[in-house]
């Protein structure tokens, strides 16, 4: 018996056999059906997925045979792999002086006839073989070795598809592991950040309620550009957190919510707006879904309409329907409307469309633009209709 000699690229090989995460896997029924069709194409007994590890020889898939392993030494499929683009083989094997005194020849399993198909890797790496074995003299025709290279693709074909699902699936997992760490890295910036801006504006308002009158015009002017500009720059912290969080939302899961109770705990929020109606149009009684992320979109939307109105009495209707895959919502003002050529712009992050609202303050373009995400993220869709000086419509659907 002759050992067959180690790949001159070794090293390379096993870390490249590695990469798939296969050897002691579980027996699978894509690899199972792909040696049964080779063992009846070539009209023989036993066929196996054989990948050569260090020590070994470990069949991923063994038809026709119980054995899950044999050592390297004895394995033929360890020959084959060394001339990786020809296809491997032995007619009688009692009669090749590399295996006639083989222990797997003269015993256990009586291999005879062999046939194997090196399984090349991307990094062009024989990984292993598809291979045949008979008890008798044989040989393959042109049209069964064709398939047999065929059936040969399509083991790499699955073993490819198994390593692209593992890369994946480590890419999710650092993707997650990076998201947590910007999520503790905005919410400790945020803090860190948030703190002397509300002190700094408290103070540039003590200043001028305590020296106001000892400053001329001008220096007034630029306290109160100190104030309203750390005021903004905390609500734009606040909105940039609040759409960085707005996934985890969709975490948290389903479950009942009445319309009325969540049409007065909406309401009871802008308790200060006097001459605020919000109007629930709705044949439901209730609807399942995720009560925070409806929670977030409908504030986001009502506190638009509140912020945007040109009307003493505001009202605003909002409208529930269902279907069998998904509610329909929507949220309709009275107030003055968005012109076609901005409809689809509002959405935007930091899309500010208007200078200021009714209280005086800049938009940050970060509302709508959360909004739509949790919409989106929930196999949803969100747009709005309007007509200048007749409100604002905002349609969305969610997925039940």
């Amino acid at each position: 018996m002759i050992e067959p000699k180690e790949h001159h690229k070794e090293r390379e090989r096993q870390k490249d056999l590695e990469s798939y995460s296969i050897l002691d896997s579980l027996s699978e029924p894509d690899y199972d059906n792909l040696t049964v069709i080779a063992a009846e194409i070539c009209g023989t007994p036993i066929s196996l997925i054989s990948l050569i590890d260090n020590k070994r020889q470990w069949f991923k898939s063994h038809h026709g045979l119980d054995a899950t392993e044999t050592p390297k030494e004895y394995a033929f499929c360890a020959h084959a792999i060394n001339d990786p683009y020809k296809v491997f083989i032995i007619p009688d094997a009692r009669k090749d002086k590399r295996f006639h005194d083989n222990p797997l020849v003269t015993g256990d399993p009586h291999i005879v006839f062999y046939a194997g198909v090196p399984l090349i890797s991307e990094d062009e790496m024989p990984l292993g073989t598809l291979c045949v074995i008979d008890h008798k003299p044989n040989l393959l025709s042109p049209s069964q070795v064709r398939s047999l290279s065929a059936l040969a693709n399509q083991v790499m074909n699955l073993l490819k598809l198994r390593k692209s699902k593992i890369l994946l699936a480590q890419a999710l997992m650092n993707l997650e592991e990076k998201n947590q760490d910007l999520e503790r890295f905005a919410f400790i910036t945020a803090h860190d950040l948030k703190s002397p801006l509300i002190g700094i504006n408290r103070m540039a308002q003590l200043f001028i309620k305590e020296y106001g009158l000892k400053i001329d015009h001008e220096g007034q002017k630029m306290l109160g550009l100190i104030e309203s500009s750390a005021d903004k720059l905390r609500r734009m912290i606040d909105g940039l957190l609040e759409y960085s969080r707005s996934e985890s939302v969709l975490k948290e899961k389903k479950s009942r919510i009445d319309l009325e109770t969540l049409k007065k705990d909406i309401a009871d929020l802008f308790v200060s707006e006097h001459e605020l109606t919000i109007v629930l149009r709705s044949t439901l009684n209730d609807i399942y879904a995720n009560r925070t992320a409806i929670d977030q979109i409908l504030i986001n939307l009502v506190d638009n309409a509140i912020k945007y109105s040109d009307k003493k009495n505001i009202v605003i209707d909002i409208g529930v329907s269902e279907n069998d895959t998904n509610y329909e919502f929507f949220v309709q003002d009275n107030g003055p409307g968005i012109v076609p050529d901005h409809q689809e712009k509002i959405f935007g992050i930091f899309k500010v469309l208007a200078a200021k609202d009714k209280f005086g303050q800049n938009g940050n373009g970060i509302g709508l633009a959360t909004v739509k995400k949790i919409v989106e993220k929930m196999g949803g869709s969100i747009k709005v209709e309007s007509e200048i000086g007749k409100g604002a419509k905002f349609i969305f659907t969610l997925e039940k």
